[in-house]
C-alpha cells in the first residue's frame, strides 16, 4: 500500500476545507493563511478583475459567536479608513452559511520577517511610528486592537505600513457628554465610534451582531502571550482601555530592537512584572534612551504607561530628532554625549579647528 505524503494530506485537507464561493463575484485562487478565527484566501473579483484577501470561517458550522466576530472585524476596519489599516470592500454570507468578507490584498511580509531586511535602528524606528499613527487612528475612533504583535503588522512593497487583524477589537463607549465628545475631536480631528453608527447586521448577514464591549465576558482572556498588558493576561476586560495596546506597541517596540519577544519574568498578576532582556543578546547594544521608552510603554501599572499611542510616537521621534525624551531624565554626561551625536559635523569640525591651533603654536614656539 502507498501511503500519502504530508505534504499531499494537507493539500487534501486544504481541498476539503475551502469554501465554495459559487454565487458570489469571487474566484478562489490559494490559500494565505490559517488564523483561529478563520482562513485568508487570494481571490479575484470577477466583476472588476482584481485580486483581494478573503477571510472567511473555518466551517460551515462554526458557532454563532465566530461569525459575530468575522462581522464585528469587517465592520470596525470599513470604519478605521486610515492608510495604515487595511480596507474592506465586501462582507456576506456564502451558500453554506459561512460568513466572509473581503479586503485589500497587501502583497508584502509581516513585519517579523520584514524586520530582518532593515538592518538600520532608525529606519526601524520609522517603521514603529508608522504603526503607531494607525493605532492612534482606531483609538482616536474609540477602538482597541487587543492583539497587536509583530505578526499582525505587514510592510507593503511600496513600504506600507498595515495593522491587520482586528478581529478581537474592542469599540471604547462613545464619551458620556457632548463635551466631552467635542474634546476628543478637538485633540485628534477625529469623532470616535459611536454604537448608532454600527448598525445591526444587513440583510444577506446571517442574525443579528452586537459590537458593544459586552460582546466579551469579563475574566475572557483575549491576546498573545508576551504581548498581552498584564491586566489584559487576567481577563480584566471591561476595564482596557487604549493603555493595553500602548503596552502591546512597547513589547513591538522591543522585539524591533533586539529581535526577540519580551519577557515578563513573574506572572502578570505579581508586581515584580518587570521589563527584563531590553538590552537585547549578545552583540545588540540599545540605547538608554530606547530602553527606557519600552520600559514605560511596558509598565506594569496603566497608569505608569504613556497616555496615547501619539505620545509613544512623539518620544520616539524626539530620540531620532537627537532630543531628549521624555521617558528618559538625562545626566549632563548623557545630555553632553547627546548633543555631541546630534552635531556631529559641527564638533568633528571644531575639535579639528582647535587642533590646529594647537599644532601651529606648538610649531610656532619652537
Amino acid at each position: 500500500m502507498k501511503w500519502l505524503s504530508d505534504h499531499a494530506l494537507e493539500r487534501l485537507r486544504e481541498a476539503a476545507e475551502s469554501p465554495d464561493l459559487s454565487g458570489t463575484r469571487y474566484r478562489l485562487l490559494e490559500r494565505l493563511g490559517r488564523g483561529g478565527m478563520g482562513t485568508v484566501y487570494l481571490a479575484e473579483d470577477s466583476a472588476l478583475g482584481r485580486r483581494l484577501a478573503l477571510k472567511v470561517l473555518h466551517e460551515p458550522d462554526a458557532p454563532p459567536d465566530l461569525a459575530a466576530r468575522l462581522v464585528h472585524e469587517a465592520r470596525i476596519l470599513a470604519r478605521l479608513e486610515h492608510p495604515g489599516i487595511v480596507p474592506v470592500h465586501d462582507v456576506g454570507t456564502l451558500a453554506d452559511g459561512r460568513v466572509f468578507y473581503t479586503m485589500k490584498y497587501v502583497h508584502g511580509a509581516r513585519l517579523d520577517e520584514h524586520v530582518h531586511s532593515v538592518p538600520a535602528t532608525s529606519d526601524r524606528l520609522r517603521l514603529f511610528q508608522r504603526i503607531c499613527e494607525a493605532v492612534a487612528f482606531a483609538h482616536a475612533r474609540g477602538v482597541l486592537h487587543r492583539d497587536l504583535k509583530p505578526e499582525n503588522v505587514m510592510v507593503g512593497p511600496f513600504g506600507e505600513v498595515l495593522v491587520m487583524d482586528w478581529g478581537v477589537a474592542k469599540i471604547l463607549r462613545a464619551p458620556a457628554t457632548r463635551e466631552a465628545a467635542a474634546q476628543t475631536v478637538h485633540a485628534t480631528g477625529v469623532p470616535a465610534l459611536d454604537a448608532e453608527e454600527i448598525p445591526a447586521a444587513s440583510t444577506g448577514l446571517p442574525g443579528s451582531f452586537s459590537l458593544l464591549p459586552a460582546d466579551t465576558a469579563h475574566g475572557t482572556v483575549l491576546g498573545t502571550p508576551g504581548y498581552m498588558a498584564p491586566e489584559q493576561a487576567l481577563g480584566d476586560t471591561q476595564n482596557l482601555d487604549q493603555r493595553a495596546d500602548i503596552f502591546a506597541l512597547g513589547a513591538i517596540l522591543l522585539f524591533l530592537l533586539t529581535g526577540s519577544r519580551p519577557k515578563s519574568g513573574a506572572a502578570a498578576n505579581s508586581s515584580a512584572f518587570s521589563v527584563s532582556g531590553v538590552s537585547g543578546g549578545p552583540g545588540t547594544r540599545v540605547p538608554r534612551a530606547l530602553q527606557a521608552i519600552c520600559s514605560k510603554a511596558m509598565a506594569h501599572s496603566p497608569s505608569g504607561r504613556y497616555s496615547s499611542a501619539q505620545e509613544l510616537a512623539a518620544d520616539v521621534a524626539r530620540y531620532l530628532d537627537g532630543l531628549p525624551v521624555a521617558a528618559y531624565p538625562e545626566n549632563l554626561v548623557g545630555r553632553a554625549a547627546r548633543l555631541v551625536s546630534r552635531h556631529r559635523v559641527a564638533v568633528l569640525l571644531v575639535a579639528a579647528y582647535l587642533l590646529t591651533r594647537v599644532l601651529l603654536l606648538l610649531v610656532m614656539g619652537r
